[in-house]
């Protein structure tokens, strides 16, 4: 239960983190917030950021083995790294819409499915 608990605090997390560091390059979007300075940008983005952290320390204490968790610091990165461009790919295609999926793109999935295989097997 810890390990999905974990899981789902960090598709929140990443959710905000997306728009936090990315969001800002979409404003134009929204006519209200195109006409901030970069120092109104930085300030709405740390605003965001704030809630990537309310989301993303829990998660971590939550999943840690270390805290009771069942993963590993090296698990918890590899899971944070997949949920991070799962996260990120969805907002670009579909809130965004700024890109497609291409071939390329499901092969570095098909890497990172890999690259979890060899972080969670026990040699």
């Amino acid at each position: 239960m810890k390990g999905l608990l974990c899981i789902l605090l960090l598709l929140v997390s990443n959710a905000f983190m997306t728009l936090a560091w990315y969001g800002h390059l979409q404003i134009k979007q929204w006519p209200m917030l195109a006409k901030l300075s970069l120092f109104g940008v930085i300030a709405l983005s740390w605003g965001l950021a704030f809630f990537e952290y309310v989301f993303q320390v829990p998660a971590n204490r939550i999943g840690s083995d270390e805290t009771g968790g069942p993963f590993t610091l090296f698990q918890l990165k590899i899971i944070q790294e997949v949920v991070s461009l799962t996260v990120f790919t969805l907002i670009t295609v579909y809130i965004f819409k700024t890109d497609k999926l291409a071939w390329n793109h499901a092969v570095g999935f098909v890497f990172m499915i890999i690259a979890v295989f060899f972080i969670f097997k026990k040699w």
